[in-house]
């Protein structure tokens, strides 16, 4: 596992981040103007974070936080094929639940593919507990949705 270091994205990194998503089947596919606007921030109700995970060879993974009000969003969370297991998703994630704790935020949700269990486990070891299923919520292929919760008040 190479070095790497975990950081806000600028607008920089968009061509990674891009690239990096086309290549995983399993991130949500949006455009490049969706990840500039994250990069923004966003307005004063919705704000938006995007992070990347930086090594020698560039962008090795990202993160995009929403947070809405007081409850956050996990949106997103991809990182190179190559380097899963390695701490990349953890520091990613952890870096978008330290934003979502900035940002006033009283939980944070995801969803996640019920077929997906290593990212489960991940969100597990952060602290996030499931709270309920969409049935058939992804297609390409089919699979439901779990949806997890990571209450912030307990943990600050």
């Amino acid at each position: 596992m190479s070095v790497f270091c975990v950081r806000p994205a600028t607008v920089g990194d968009l061509a990674g981040v891009i690239r990096l998503e086309r290549a995983t089947a399993e991130a949500p596919h949006w455009s490049e103007a969706e990840y500039a606007a994250a990069i923004e921030g966003g307005g004063d109700y919705v704000r938006r974070c995007l992070f990347v995970a930086v090594a020698d060879d560039g962008v090795a993974g990202f993160a995009v936080g929403k947070v809405a009000g007081d409850l956050a969003e996990l949106e997103s969370v991809a990182v190179d094929l190559s380097l899963r297991r390695g701490g990349v998703g953890r520091a990613l994630c952890g870096a978008v639940i330290a934003w979502c704790q900035q940002e006033r935020a009283v939980a944070v949700e995801l969803e996640v593919r019920l077929g997906s269990h290593g990212a489960i486990g991940l969100y597990r070891g952060l602290g996030f507990v499931p709270v309920g299923v969409r049935p058939r919520y992804y297609s390409e292929p089919v699979d439901d949705a779990v949806l997890m919760r990571l209450d912030l008040s307990k943990s600050a």
